[in-house]
């Protein structure tokens, strides 16, 4: 019988600032009941969003607040809709509980996959809770600064030929093709990583990664809640290959820009 709930299923630390950071890819525990059903490959949990807490370690001084997953994605992904549907129609994805890594190997040894039993088990355990907390702190920060600002913090690696072709741009912002965010307050942010090309990373806006569940499901410029994403290139401040170490020479070259992007969303919140 699967153990989901003796493990925490998020860390929270709440903050003073009109801004949550969340991360729902950074975790990588699995229950031992689940990994024992998993290959040697996918217990490595190669797809996590390796280092955002180290990257983001500003958070904090900043006054955000921050939601981090502790379960792999592997186990249930936070950031798929609760039904499963596909994000992004007609091109290849992973699912609310994937079934193969981004490489598309399997996860599972023959017969391990979860049934709709255990699927549903796993979205009660973990993705409900998360969903819950999140939405409960925007609803307290805009209820104390009048609007709420929402940082979807992801990484993903260079080159992976299954969702893109050849190498995706550094910084992707997405806000929903415009639906989640206030367009000038956008529009600062992606000047800020336009900005990073001085140090050699690339930027794009609403390109291939425009933004994942939780950006479209709760960003809502209407109701005074913005919603951004930041999908980063592992290879703009991590090793991309197994053991995946942060790189700190390579980090400290983009990390300002990343905090010059959250403070700038916090001062529009605190000005609106």
């Amino acid at each position: 019988m699967m153990q989901l709930n003796e493990h925490p299923g998020f860390i929270f630390r709440q903050g003073s600032a009109p801004l949550l950071l969340s991360m729902p890819h950074v975790g990588t525990y699995i229950p031992p009941d689940i990994a024992d059903r998993m290959t040697d490959e996918a217990r490595k949990v190669p797809d996590t969003d390796w280092h955002l807490e180290q990257l983001y370690n500003f958070a904090d001084e900043l006054g955000a607040s921050v939601l981090a997953a502790t379960h792999s994605r592997y186990v249930i992904d936070l950031n798929r809709p609760p039904d499963g549907a596909s994000l992004y129609p007609g091109q290849s994805v992973t699912g609310l509980c994937p079934v193969d890594t981004f490489d598309d190997t399997p996860i599972y040894l023959p017969g391990g996959a979860p049934d709709d039993a255990e699927i549903a088990a796993r979205r009660e355990a973990l993705w409900c809770p998360y969903h819950e907390r999140l939405a409960e702190e925007l609803d307290r920060i805009k209820s104390m600064h009048g609007v709420a600002g929402l940082w979807e913090a992801h990484s993903i690696r260079s080159v992976l030929p299954r969702f893109f072709d050849g190498k995706l741009p550094d910084l992707n912002l997405g806000t929903a093709q415009g639906l989640s965010c206030d367009t000038a307050l956008a529009d600062d942010i992606f000047a800020i990583a336009k900005s990073a090309s001085e140090d050699g990373f690339t930027s794009v806006l609403n390109g291939r990664y425009t933004g994942g569940y939780i950006t479209r499901r709760y960003g809502n410029p209407a109701e005074k809640v913005h919603a951004v994403q930041l999908e980063m290139t592992q290879s703009s401040y991590m090793q991309e290959s197994f053991p995946f170490h942060y790189l700190d020479s390579v980090a400290v070259r983009v990390q300002p820009y990343v905090r010059r992007m959250l403070e700038l969303m916090i001062g529009y919140c605190r000005s609106s």
